[in-house]
């Protein structure tokens, strides 16, 4: 198995004003993620199956590496990504690509409009990073 190419994971994505939340749904133990200024890049080994997975995400806008991190919850990996202009509106896609990577979906049960997130009032930019994935089940199965 170790001669076939790496493919990139099940990725799923949702965002707020200043974040970017991205999970990644590999079940590894020690992946390599590097969160650069304008990507984002995930290498692993999947435990189920021994699959290898490997992608770059290139941003569609800047993100501030240094505030930005994440988790590995066992099941998946959970990313917050700081953005860097939290001045500009909702980022039309993850990518500048204009076609949408076959890994790459939206998370319905993150997902805010960028008109609901003014409305709401709790507002996660408050929060510490602990408590931004608290409440994040592991629910980001097909």
């Amino acid at each position: 198995m170790a001669n076939e190419a790496p493919v990139p994971p099940p990725v799923l994505w949702a965002q707020r004003k200043a974040e970017v939340f991205l999970t990644i749904s590999v079940e590894s133990k020690d992946p390599t993620i590097k969160i650069e200024q304008d990507s984002i890049y995930f290498k692993g080994i999947n435990v189920s199956d021994n699959k290898s997975h490997e992608v770059t995400i290139p941003l569609y806008d800047s993100v501030i590496p240094e505030s930005s991190d994440y988790v590995n919850k066992g099941r998946c990996i959970e990313v917050i990504l700081n953005k860097k202009n939290t001045d500009a509106s909702y980022w039309p896609s993850l990518t500048k690509d204009k076609k949408k990577p076959h890994y790459l979906k939206v998370d319905f049960n993150k997902w805010i409009d960028e008109d609901d997130e003014e409305e709401s009032s709790g507002d996660i930019s408050n929060m510490d990073f602990g408590d931004a994935f608290q409440g994040m089940g592991d629910d980001g199965e097909d």
